[in-house]
């Protein structure tokens, strides 16, 4: 049992416990869970009940309500939109390749699939009012996206479209022919952008990393050296990708500069913002990822701090002119008949590579319509709070030593046992050091107290992170992680 202590006040947030109500979201899902038992499973074979309630897009936006607001929805209102979206949606028990519900092999599929409107108007309508509020935080004022199964196939999804940019006959002629393309990351950047250059045939030696900062920046100026280098290579640079919250030291690169070198060359920016695009929700934060507006394209995954539930992950791009359709479509005539009743601009099946789906964007829609902006900003201060108070007890705590100062909710330190404390400094010293945390973390995981990452880093030896993003941490969760850190490590 926590110790309930006073609440103190970091950063203009409160901390004084969990802000969640947990019997209110234990009633909300059990209501939610009754509501699908009496109208979708029960319902399932029942042949008198119609395939779908059809309405035309426009009719049906007005009846369900799409818009987010700053304010959260009432419980029942929310409620009766679950009703809305199973009573608007095709059942799929009777539709074709779809048929049945296999209740014991994946719940989740009651929820549906979406390539076109017909099979899944809700989900299509909720998908496109969720990338059009996502794009209004990114602060362009048009645009297009698609939600799909992760930030790496959003990163692969954005490297494949800026590649169709600069050559498009590549969709056709493929990649015999062309230039040695390069594109550009940082050190610091994720290991995707190396599994989507292997994937798209474009080859690992072909992304050049542009060296960092001290604090895990990309520096400005050794990307313009490698843009140089590989032009006089006789090279083609194609694309630059920028990160906003590197997944270990949650470091923000410098966004306005980088757009600067990549208007100056005539590169695609794509802004690998998975980890760190949440902060665009908070008014306080949002400067993070300042000139995140002059990108091509943006990765973010709602699913990391705002806590949509995996997978939750959009990828948005500026162009609106159709883009992402011309790279990916397959025209596949039996799915996307261009003389069908409705306006077919709403099958927006064609632009993933993807053909079924999983109604990604429904889990974020809900959980904004519920918390509003108000409420999942509340979150992102929240968990920026709760890192700086953990990182000020660290700096109070003897054998507790910060590996550098956070922006972001990643918390890097290392923990120096009593036996090495009085070690003078040196290699001896760091060898020993860096078989510390994992002793820890075998404890700590057999005992079952917690589960706390940690990793060696760029010469740095084994050092803890803590990533704070639950609601329901506490201050006094804080003060646990350090005292247990202690606890398991005495006799070291």
């Amino acid at each position: 049992m926590l110790q309930k202590k006073s609440a103190v006040l970091v950063d203009g947030v409160i901390l004084n416990g969990p802000i969640m109500d947990s019997k209110a979201g234990e009633k909300f899902v059990e209501e939610a869970c009754k509501i699908i038992m009496e109208e979708v499973i029960q319902k399932a074979d029942d042949v008198t009940e119609k395939v779908c309630e059809w309405q035309a897009p426009e009719k049906l936006k007005q009846i369900l309500d799409l818009e987010m607001r700053d304010a959260g929805e009432c419980h029942q209102k929310i409620l009766q939109l679950c009703r809305d979206v199973i009573k608007y949606s095709v059942k799929t028990s009777r539709n074709g390749i779809l048929s049945t519900v296999a209740l014991h092999a994946d719940l989740d599929r009651i929820m549906f699939t979406k390539y076109t409107y017909e099979v899944s108007p809700v989900f299509l309508l909720v998908e496109e009012a969720v990338i059009k509020k996502m794009i209004e935080f990114v602060g362009w004022e048009e645009g297009d996206g698609i939600f799909n199964p992760g930030g790496s196939v959003s990163n692969m999804y954005a490297m494949n479209l800026a590649r169709y940019k600069f050559c498009p006959e590549i969709k056709e002629k493929g990649l015999s022919g062309l230039p040695r393309l390069v594109l550009f990351a940082s050190e610091e950047c994720h290991y995707s952008m190396k599994k989507a250059a292997s994937f798209l045939g474009i080859g690992t030696e072909n992304v050049y990393f542009i060296k960092t900062d001290e604090r895990g920046k990309m520096i400005p100026e050794e990307l313009e050296k490698q843009v140089q280098r590989a032009r006089k290579e006789g090279s083609a640079p194609f694309l630059v990708c920028a990160t906003a919250g590197t997944t270990v030291l949650g470091a923000f690169d410098p966004l306005d500069k980088i757009a600067d070198i990549c208007e100056n060359h005539g590169l695609w920016l794509h802004v690998d913002a998975s980890w760190g695009g949440s902060a665009l929700i908070s008014g306080k934060h949002r400067r993070l990822l300042h000139g995140i507006h002059r990108a091509d394209s943006v990765a973010w995954n709602p699913h990391k701090m705002l806590l949509a539930g995996i997978q939750c992950c959009a990828l948005l791009v500026k162009d609106n002119s159709g883009l992402l359709k011309k790279c990916y479509s397959a025209e596949a005539a039996y799915l996307f008949q261009q003389d069908k009743f409705y306006d077919v601009s709403y099958d927006t099946g064609d632009k993933s590579i993807q053909c079924s789906r999983r109604p990604d964007a429904f889990k974020f829609w809900l959980m904004w319509k519920a918390l509003g902006t108000t409420g999942l900003e509340e979150r992102v201060n929240r968990a920026l709070a709760l890192a700086r108070y953990l990182v000020e007890e660290i700096k109070k705590r003897e054998g507790f030593q910060l590996l550098l100062e956070p922006e972001y909710a990643n918390v890097c330190f290392w923990y120096i046992p009593p036996s090495l404390r009085k070690m003078e400094d040196g290699p001896e010293f760091w060898q020993k050091l860096h078989q510390v945390a994992p002793i820890i973390k075998e404890r700590m995981m057999k005992k079952g107290s917690m589960m706390l990452g940690y990793q060696p880093h760029w010469g740095k030896v084994n050092f803890f992170r803590q990533v704070v993003i639950n609601p329901q941490a506490s201050r006094e969760d804080m003060d646990f992680l350090l005292d247990e850190i202690e606890l398991l490590a005495k006799d070291l």
